[in-house]
């Protein structure tokens, strides 16, 4: 016999919150958050972020609100966080696709000959590219704490919204 418990669940409605309690079993916890830790695919399949959860959201869905809930939020992350991602590279691999072409160096950029930095002998796209980096990295670990986040509160049959998240999916 599976364990239920009472949960509170929010539905925002024109900014009032209306609370229903509804029974939530393990099963129904568990695969909410088995959609969350399913983006950890893409470490072994290319896009494997948004099959992995695409997949288990369409086959439980109909199941259960709170698995459809769940489900949504992890693919609408992972796609907003794959917009992120492209923008970043869009403006990152560019600097060193011309550096590998020999067109401009990264090291002896001297167009901005005020750029603060000049003075100490480092280049403005090597800071402009350090930044990104540091961006992307902490675009990186910012994913995997939110993701983890999402996971505990599914376990724990509650709801999560992801933070700085389009809804693509409604």
């Amino acid at each position: 016999m599976r364990n239920t418990i009472p949960v509170f669940r929010h539905i925002f409605v024109k900014e009032t919150i209306i609370c229903f309690i509804f029974m939530l079993d393990n099963h129904q916890k568990q695969v909410a958050t088995y959609i969350h830790l399913s983006t950890f695919t893409r470490f072994i399949i290319p896009f494997g972020n948004i099959i992995g959860p695409t997949v288990l959201w369409k086959m439980n869905k109909h199941k259960c609100q709170f698995i459809d809930q769940h489900g949504k939020e992890a693919i609408n992350f992972q796609i907003t966080n794959g917009i992120y991602t492209a923008i970043i590279a869009s403006l990152w691999i560019p600097l060193f696709f011309l550096e590998f072409l020999n067109k401009i160096s990264l090291y002896e950029f001297n167009a901005f000959y005020n750029f603060p930095l000049n003075g100490f002998g480092i280049s403005p796209l090597v800071v402009f590219g350090g930044i990104l980096s540091l961006i992307g990295f902490l675009d990186f670990l910012f994913e995997l704490v939110f993701v983890v986040r999402a996971s505990k509160k599914a376990k724990d049959g509650e709801t999560y919204r992801y933070p700085i998240t389009y809804s693509f999916i409604k």
